[in-house]
């Protein structure tokens, strides 16, 4: 994700558009267009009397106004979706770390191993949320798995659903022991049934794209939009139509791309969400809380080599 100030330094700011992989499949686009553009031009200049086919320029304005409204629903839709993962995600930095005070508050004061291991698949949870939501889960990723555990990582389809399972494991494990009253049973529950709901919250944006159709309406629209304009320009505007045709076609194509990228919002993509950032905040923060007081524990000590 490109991270800037808003507001404070414009010229910079248009700077980042260079990082942008978006940006330059526009710019690609918009350079095509203009070639496009250069042909019609030529051949309007060399072989104008055979020049019959001209288009009306006030249709284009028409046609203009609806392909933006259309452009204007389809990059709110898509902004929507990358908010809502934005909240969902924000809902999970605070879930977790509720979960971790409350463990680390109801648990008996020396109970370490249990504490370290509600860190351990608070953290994997997370990590591997990341990166089911993209291609799959990179078990190399998770932290302090054993060979077994890791084996038994391999066979599941799902692993963030079995983390959570590995969860609600240890809590019951601890209640039934009597480590924790039933009311500490019941708080902590809230936040780890939790885990799951926003899980099925991602995937839900994650395996519902806009439909099909709608989208390729509006590639096609911007298409023939793009195609037939300088045909309208050029009896009008010459070899000025060129500019003039590359700077309508970045206005259309670029907000399309720009409601694509964002379509999709845990990708890699240059304006999608920071979730591995937000994921290894949330590891560091649950082993702070439960693993404050661990001293030189072996636990401890693995916890300084991970950062």
């Amino acid at each position: 994700m490109i991270v800037y100030e808003p507001n404070k330094h414009f010229l910079s700011d248009i700077g980042h558009l260079a990082k942008s992989w978006t940006m330059v499949k526009i710019l690609r686009a918009v350079v095509g267009m203009g070639l496009y553009s250069l042909i019609i031009c030529l051949f309007f200049f060399f072989f104008e009397s055979l020049f019959t086919f001209t288009i009306d320029i006030s249709i284009f304005s028409f046609l203009g106004i609806v392909l933006s409204i259309l452009l204007v629903f389809r990059t709110n839709n898509s902004y929507d979706r990358w908010w809502e993962g934005r909240k969902q995600w924000g809902a999970l930095v605070n879930n977790c770390r509720n979960l971790a005070v409350l463990v680390q508050t109801a648990f008996p004061k020396e109970d370490l191993e249990n504490r370290h291991l509600i860190a351990k698949y608070i953290s994997n949870f997370c990590i591997a949320l990341k990166e089911h939501l993209r291609k799959g889960v990179v078990i190399d990723e998770l932290i302090f798995i054993s060979h077994e555990e890791k084996a038994v990582y391999e066979r599941k389809a799902h692993i963030p659903n079995h983390i959570s399972l590995q969860i609600h494991e240890v809590i019951y494990k601890v209640y039934k022991g009597g480590g924790i009253t039933g009311m500490d049973h019941l708080n902590i529950k809230t936040h780890t049934q939790s885990l799951l709901d926003i899980l099925g919250a991602c995937e839900r944006i994650k395996k519902t794209p806009i439909p099909f159709s709608y989208s390729v309406f509006i590639k096609i629209f911007i298409s023939v939009y793009g195609l037939l304009l300088p045909f309208a320009l050029v009896s009008e505007w010459g070899f000025w139509s060129i500019p003039i045709m590359m700077l309508v076609f970045f206005a259309f194509i670029g907000v399309e791309m720009m409601g694509s990228e964002i379509e999709d919002p845990f990708g890699l993509d240059c304006n999608d969400l920071p979730t591995g950032t937000i994921a290894h905040t949330i590891k560091e923060n649950v082993f702070e809380i439960l693993e404050q007081k661990m001293g030189s524990s072996k636990h401890s000590e693995n916890y300084q080599k991970i950062f």
